[in-house]
């Protein structure tokens, strides 16, 4: 119309869109608050410093500052990654990343650091321990002392306190605190005694209890409180005497003097030994360096590397072996049993399980039980009294048996399983071309086994080479050879490290180390 507007609508403006919300402590992505998640997480991280501290505290006994300075940068840098609303990856991927490191790779590095050292019985601690050891092993009562009754305590935490003697003479009734600076009377108001004299509770002293006394044994037997005499040393957890050691250090000449002898033992820190001039050393020493030298004694040494290359030649045997034997007869058993035509199939694939089912360290003591020379089920079936375990020969094929019965039944069931998932049409289609059905097994049903069955094969092996259980439960390592009682007729390496570590005859950890480190 004439003269007349046209009314347009008015235009509509969008906002822009709020930007999100960057979450934050307690925050979804979202930027919605998770009351819930901000509970957990800082009753998560409360757990995490707790756990920080409670390590912190031993290494800072020990001043291990390189150990304190790693526990510190890790907690901070786990409080970093579960407070910061960016490393999304990290909060996931670090508790493993720590368990690997903890559990798999810092035990590798300790084992391998202790493969350089002498490391073993009476060469543990530093050169101080050890001079400490000897003069407190050979002192003996001064003629006259007094022997008191000895209660054992620290100045201020059980854990981390400094040791100190409370002491009763039971003749006078006297009571006496003794430190690492000497010999002081006790006040009798604040402490309290038992009938036979023991002080049970002083004020400023804390009094340890047996497990205490147990954790901080390696203190105690260090600590002495020293007189004009001599010193006042325990004599148990209970006791304790003023004597003189009869063998003494000298800075001077780096030396150790007896007294009574005058027999003198020079350091020798190449070894970590005192040695006198014929060559013997003292039981105690301390721990150094060695370099190559527990590996060389494993390559050089005639009667040990005999003993070493048979045991790895076994070792390799065994495991080889044991998945062979295990693998054979299991294949035939489910080859047998996936017969169509066969009845009552699930009753005996249920009894062929049922070794499987069992514990395994409790069928390894029941066989080596059945091996028994005199009783054994096994020598009264045949009616010998054949020693299975006197010779290296018999000794290896009981534990080969033992491994074929617990084992076999296994490889029954992975191979009952891949042999259902084969096609028929395969074998039946080579059937119909000729084939006989053992070529057919050879060139088609076994390939196509292999291709399921190969990483179980080489995980079994992978075991096997390791099985500690095996050969400890079984035999022992039985028999043992004359000139190297440490290495067993069946040991493997696994063994074989254990005996060296923490053998009766005494522990050689740096060795042990070594051998592992060829085990691995």
């Amino acid at each position: 119309m004439a003269g007349s507007t046209i009314e347009r609508p008015a235009a509509t403006t969008t906002a822009p869109p709020a930007a999100p919300r960057r979450p934050g402590l307690g925050l979804g992505a979202d930027g919605t608050g998770s009351p819930l998640g901000l509970v957990l997480k800082i009753v998560a991280l409360g757990l995490l410093a707790a756990v920080a501290v409670w390590g912190a505290l031993p290494l800072i006994r020990t001043e291990n500052w390189i150990g304190l300075a790693i526990l510190v940068a890790v907690t901070l840098f786990a409080f970093y990654v579960y407070l910061s609303p960016r490393q999304i990856p990290l909060k996931y991927l670090l508790p493993g990343t720590i368990f690997l490191i903890v559990f798999q790779i810092l035990p590798v590095i300790y084992t391998i650091s202790t493969a350089f050292t002498n490391f073993s019985d009476g060469h543990r601690g530093d050169k101080d321990a050890a001079i400490a050891a000897i003069e407190g092993a050979s002192v003996q009562q001064i003629e006259g002392s007094t022997p008191y009754v000895l209660t054992i305590a620290t100045s201020g935490d059980a854990s981390s306190g400094d040791i100190v003697f409370l002491l009763a003479d039971p003749a006078t009734d006297d009571l006496f605190v003794g430190t690492a600076d000497g010999l002081r009377d006790l006040t009798a108001s604040g402490v309290e005694q038992d009938p036979d004299g023991k002080i049970t509770a002083a004020d400023t002293y804390t009094v340890l209890e047996i497990d205490e006394i147990a954790a901080r044994q390696d203190d105690i037997t260090t600590f002495s409180v020293p007189t004009d005499d001599g010193a006042i040393v325990s004599q148990g957890v209970s006791q304790a005497f003023e004597g003189a050691p009869l063998r003494t250090y000298d800075s001077g000449c780096d030396c150790i003097t007896d007294e009574t002898t005058g027999t003198v033992w020079t350091a020798d820190d190449e070894n970590g030994s005192f040695v006198d001039e014929e060559g013997n050393a003292l039981a105690q020493g301390w721990q150094v360096g060695v370099g190559f030298r527990n590996f060389g004694k494993a390559l050089t040494d005639e009667t040990i590397r005999g003993s070493f290359l048979r045991i790895v030649l076994w070792n390799f045997a065994f495991a080889i072996g044991t998945v062979a034997i295990t693998f054979g007869l299991g294949l035939l058993v489910a080859i047998a049993l996936n017969n169509p035509l066969l009845k009552r199939k699930s009753i005996y694939r249920s009894l062929i399980i049922l070794p499987y089912a069992m514990p395994a360290v409790a069928m390894y003591l029941v066989w080596r039980e059945m091996f028994n020379t005199d009783f054994g089920l096994i020598n009264r079936m045949l009616g010998i009294e054949f020693n299975w375990f006197g010779n290296t020969a018999s000794s290896m094929i009981a534990i080969l048996l033992v491994q074929l019965w617990l084992g076999y039944n296994y490889m029954f069931l992975v191979i009952t399983g891949a042999l259902q998932s084969i096609p028929a049409d395969l074998t039946e289609a080579a059937g119909v071309d000729g084939a006989r059905p053992f070529y057919a097994f050879r060139t088609i049903t076994f390939p196509l086994l292999l291709v399921a069955l190969a990483p179980l094969l080489i995980a079994s092996f992978a075991f096997n080479f390791n099985n500690f259980s095996a050969i400890y439960l079984v035999s022992g390592g039985a028999p043992f050879s004359p000139d190297n009682p440490a290495a067993g007729g069946t040991d493997i390496l696994i063994t074989y490290t254990y005996r060296l570590a923490f053998g009766g005859s005494g522990a050689d950890y740096g060795f042990a180390a070594a051998i592992s480190c060829f085990s691995s």
